[in-house]
């Protein structure tokens, strides 16, 4: 009986410290999301728009990638609704190509309608061959439109990159 009960405390421990070290992990995603907005927005003020009429929108702070004719990239990310964290995303990129070099860069995602926000939540989404990456630079918004209801704003963060592959992201959600 004691056998028992000592494992039934140390299971809560460790799961009360990995909650703990989880919150820690989300809190430092969030601060970092928070950071990622301010310095986009600053980049180019037309944003304001998809933040404000957007169905949500996932940012993601830190991605890193790199390649050697096989790449890949994952980060950490926020998704917001209507201004408001529900939850935390992950991002995973496989490609195969003509590529080399590494780079970091924050992302946002905008979703249209409802209807895409869900099958992002759902973990249905991903990306189709005409989605492109706008980068975000003065002025970039000013032609940017939604493609099959989703648009797709980066800001390099830093590194190099050739890239000419073909892959996929590949996105995960978790609610509060």
């Amino acid at each position: 009986m004691k056998i028992k009960n000592l494992i039934t405390t140390i299971a809560l421990m460790m799961i009360t410290i990995f909650s703990f070290a989880q919150n820690e992990d989300d809190k430092r995603v969030i601060d970092d999301a928070e950071e990622a907005i301010k310095t986009m927005k600053n980049a180019d003020k037309g944003l304001n728009t998809f933040f404000e009429n957007s169905s949500g929108y996932v940012v993601f702070p830190n991605v890193g990638e790199g390649a050697f004719i096989l790449g890949a990239a994952t980060g950490n990310g926020v998704v917001y609704d209507d201004g408001a964290t529900i939850g935390m995303a992950n991002l995973k990129k496989l490609d195969v190509g003509l590529q080399a070099g590494g780079q970091a860069f924050m992302q946002i995602i905008f979703f249209e309608t409802e209807d895409e926000f869900e099958e992002f939540k759902d973990e249905e989404f991903e990306f189709s061959a005409e989605i492109q990456a706008i980068i975000l630079d003065k002025g970039a918004t000013k032609s940017a439109n939604y493609s099959d209801g989703v648009v797709v704003f980066v800001k390099s963060k830093g590194g190099v990159m050739a890239d000419l592959s073909v892959g996929g992201q590949k996105f995960s959600y978790s609610e509060f």
